[in-house]
């Protein structure tokens, strides 16, 4: 069984990356318009298609977290439409404010192609999982819900991850619907802890 990697960018790519994922959201707060970069002007690696979530916070309180599992975009142009969307777009808060802008920490998350697990229990993924390393992707009839390998260290344990998965999904923490199936995938994660300016 492959048990997925995470991506490996140049670490000169973070930097560019969280730069393109600060310019978009400035951008936006002064002008109102949502601009994403020209592929054509990134460097090769930056135009892989990728799947990636952007998380915002403020002092440890979120204030967005957007992304996605499957890669469809360039790396670049993913990060910022993830960015703005944290920032502008997320159903669950409010848009950030310029205050916000200054003082959070933009977050970056790259994530490897998701594998399935063979497990077909709640416990047998339980024994499966690598606490701390896999993100993983629950799919259950009619529900989906995803935790970042970032989540890990806001649990006190493996059952608790789940637990929250499962409940993430609308789904009886520990059960397991006919039809289930359960992923799991790797990040890469860089971020800046601000402040910044306008």
């Amino acid at each position: 069984m492959r048990l997925p990697e995470p991506p490996y960018l140049d670490p000169a790519h973070h930097r560019t990356l969280l730069d393109i994922a600060t310019s978009a959201i400035r951008g936006a707060l002064a002008t109102g318009v949502h601009v994403v970069p020209d592929p054509s002007a990134c460097h090769a690696d930056l135009r892989a298609e990728s799947a990636t979530f952007v998380t915002l916070e403020r002092d440890s309180t979120l204030l967005g977290c957007i992304g996605t599992l499957e890669a469809r975009r360039p790396l670049a142009v993913d990060v910022a439409h993830h960015a703005l969307g944290a920032a502008f777009s997320d159903p669950r808060m409010p848009a950030v404010t310029e205050r916000d802008f200054v003082e959070m920490s933009i977050k970056i998350s790259v994530l490897s192609p998701a594998e399935p697990m063979t497990a077909s229990s709640f416990v047998e993924v339980a024994d499966a999982v690598r606490p701390g390393v896999d993100g993983l992707i629950l799919d259950a009839p009619g529900r989906r819900s995803t935790l970042l390998p970032s989540v890990w260290p806001k649990v006190a344990e493996v059952d608790e991850f789940l637990y929250v998965l499962w409940r993430k999904a609308g789904v009886e923490p520990g059960t397991w619907p006919r039809g289930t199936r359960v992923s799991r995938y790797a990040t890469e994660e860089f971020g800046d802890p601000g402040p910044r300016t306008l």
